[in-house]
């Protein structure tokens, strides 16, 4: 009696709130009706989620992986279908599945498809599909089905065949999508909602721009995906800088696409022009060789010719050189970031051809080394950091391509719109790189532009923050063109949760040869994160405590080859870079981690490296995956233990006042809307 009465009262508190629901839900039977339909959602099992990191547009095979759900497909097929179908049988329906097009061409040519064909695959498809759909309800399932299908596909889906009139309505649909000719194109459809159903949320866990050639397609593809976030890194971060109008961000993007020979993504996907620049580096280093600034050729597809190579050669040591000049005007224009060291053009000795690097590294003295390269055409010895005319004119067409590039501002709106410095969700924290420690293991105490010295999630919050202020869209805003330039120290400086190392050594790498000068010592974050108590530690600063709580991290690849391990802190921190780029691959050993969530636990999977689409087809050539750990939750995780499910019970609470409230006639019911009934 006494909590009739409490429950009554609450509806009286909230009745303002209930008034403006009950326009939605008009009488107690819809409220009861949506209770209901709440209430079952809530005990389905938790959707699937994905996780990937570092991708750094290697787009085949971040698309194959995307495709196959990291072995998710594979396993929903060898439950329907263990016992009843051989290996090589199942590894050819997962490929139809991922590659449907390709692989009926390849089909049709050797001869392989007939009636009886389409009538066993199609009905393949079906049970795969409503094995992936089971843990969904019927309402979201419908919403995921292509619209010119959707009708066919829940009849197939919803009848088993075990009826024998079910059993011969299921047979006819079949026999007519093949007879009309739409056998294909149906196959294409259900492939892509298997592909749909199979994973309900996408997590990108930082840098999918650099070093491979595909990032802008990558960035279609998320731009089309159906639940997907991305947790910033340090490369994503420049190419926001590059364009927001950094001119340092810009250079440096520059430089790294032409020391990778990775042209694809900046001229062919964003159309930036670099013909003045290859005007300026054929004039200027005439005659040189650019030793040192030949690109990593092994890292691209696309093959060049000795003066191609050249050339590229010549503008990356020529951009390097601009670079290095434009971040010394940040570094003066912001002393506050302690970054003064990593200013060296002043310290050449253009007589003695060498450079002092005593004060580049708080914690060694390095002293004076030789210069493996000493032609500068373009350096001031009196004023080495003054951009000649040429340099600046180049500047100026990059910045204004870069302004200019419709595709880009599409894909960056896309990385404000979905991204963010990390993620809090269903127990799991996701950021890209660290969180700064002190040396004690406690979290750093760090300033952002004018801030009070925040720590853990309040200096993430405040960071989030100035870099949306950066967005060309904020330009009048008054602290605009400092996050512009804030954007570059979270991509390079020391205390950056994006990079946190005590320096970015570009300079040293090509003028020293002295490998301990290349050196670019980690913050405490990476010696503390194998601690336990550190990761609990950080969880709780997020919110998040128990058993089922993990740190999910990428940025820094695991070296399997020199026995790293992706998994650290007793298991409550998991690293899923492990190389999936090309470039890192000789070191590493292995091409990628992948983590796959689901009702049961998680599953880490390591990759190895994918070689192509047209094998994948026609070999059936999967990317080789291994599960390194699989870690179950204390209990199978169901919609109710999700952050949506948290959402969902919330909404029932409202609905029972809302009842009460209706019920105690404290509000009047309305009858219901007549429905419109659409096929």
């Amino acid at each position: 009696m006494m909590q009739d009465k409490t429950d009554l009262q609450a509806a009286k508190d909230d009745l303002r709130y209930l008034q403006l629901l009950s326009n939605q839900f008009r009488n107690s039977a819809e409220v009861s009706t949506e209770i209901i339909n709440l209430q079952a959602i809530l005990s389905l099992p938790k959707g699937t989620e994905h996780f990937l990191a570092d991708v750094h547009g290697e787009h085949e095979a971040f698309d194959h992986v995307l495709k196959n759900a990291s072995g998710s497909v594979m396993r929903k097929i060898r439950e329907v279908f263990a016992g009843q179908m051989m290996e090589l049988q199942m590894r050819e329906l997962a490929t139809l599945i991922y590659y449907p097009q390709a692989k009926l061409e390849q089909l049709h040519e050797t001869g392989e498809i007939d009636e009886e064909w389409y009538k066993v695959t199609l009905n393949r498809l079906v049970k795969v599909c409503r094995k992936v759909g089971e843990k969904y309800t019927r309402s979201k399932v419908r919403k995921a089905l292509p619209p010119q299908y959707s009708y066919i596909i829940q009849e197939l889906l919803h009848e088993d065949g075990v009826n024998p009139n079910k059993s011969a309505y299921i047979s006819s649909i079949i026999s007519t999508i093949i007879s009309t000719g739409k056998a294909e194109d149906f196959i294409c459809a259900i492939s892509a909602t298997i592909k749909r159903l199979v994973i309900d949320r996408l997590h990108i866990v930082g840098d999918i721009y650099d070093r491979g050639p595909g990032a802008q397609y990558i960035m279609d593809t998320l731009l089309d995906y159906h639940n997907v976030d991305i947790q910033w890194g340090n490369h994503d971060m420049l190419w926001m800088g590059a364009a927001a109008g950094n001119d340092a961000c810009i250079a440096c993007v520059i430089r790294i696409a032409l020391r990778y020979a990775n042209l694809d993504t900046i001229e062919d996907g964003y159309g930036i022009n670099l013909m003045p620049l290859s005007r300026l580096a054929s004039e200027v280093y005439a005659g040189d060789p650019c030793t040192y600034f030949k690109p990593k050729l092994g890292d691209s597809d696309v093959a060049y010719d000795d003066k191609g190579i050249y050339l590229i050669s010549q503008m990356h040591k020529a951009i390097s050189i601009i670079q290095f000049k434009l971040e010394h005007q940040l570094i003066m224009r912001h002393p506050e970031w302690q970054m003064q060291e990593r200013d060296l053009l002043h310290k050449i000795d253009f007589e003695a051809g060498t450079v002092d690097l005593s004060h580049t590294n708080p914690n060694e003295d390095y002293g004076v080394h030789e210069m493996l390269d000493m032609n500068f055409p373009t350096i001031d010895p009196k004023d080495p950091y003054r951009l000649t005319p040429q340099e600046e004119e180049v500047m100026d067409r990059l910045r204004r391509s870069f302004a200019t590039s419709e595709r880009l501002h599409t894909h960056i709106d896309a990385f404000y719109r979905l991204g963010s410095m990390y993620l809090v969700c269903n127990g799991n924290l996701l950021y890209h790189a660290s969180m700064p420690l002190d040396a004690s293991g406690q979290l750093k105490a760090v300033r952002v532009l004018d801030s009070q010295p925040l720590r853990g999630r309040a200096l993430l919050d405040e960071i989030d923050r100035v870099v949306r202020l950066a967005h060309p869209s904020r330009h009048s805003h008054p602290k605009h063109e400092a996050a512009v330039d804030y954007i570059f120290y979270l991509w390079c400086g020391p205390d950056s949760p994006l990079f946190d190392k005590s320096a970015m050594t570009t300079f040293e790498r090509y003028f020293v040869a002295d490998k301990n000068t290349h050196t670019e010592t980690k913050g405490y974050y990476f010696k503390y994160r194998q601690d336990l108590e550190t990761i609990e530690m950080i969880l709780r600063e997020f919110g998040l405590e128990g058993e089922d709580c993990h740190v999910i991290n990428g940025h820094v690849p695991v070296k399997v080859a020199k026995g790293e391990k992706p998994i650290a802190a007793g298991g409550k921190l998991m690293i899923i870079d492990g190389g999936f780029s090309r470039a890192y691959q000789s070191s590493t050993g292995i091409a990628g981690y992948t983590l796959i969530y689901n009702s049961q636990g998680m599953q880490l999977v390591q990759h190895e490296p994918f070689t192509t689409m047209r094998r994948a087809v026609e070999l059936m050539e999967d990317i080789k995956s291994v599960t390194v750990i699989s870690e179950r939750t204390t209990h199978r995780m169901l919609v109710a233990d999700t952050d949506v499910g948290a959402d969902l019970q919330q909404q029932v609470n409202d609905l029972e006042k809302l009842l009460k409230a209706f019920n105690a006639g404290l509000i009047k019911e309305r009858k219901s809307l007549p429905q419109v009934i659409t096929k």
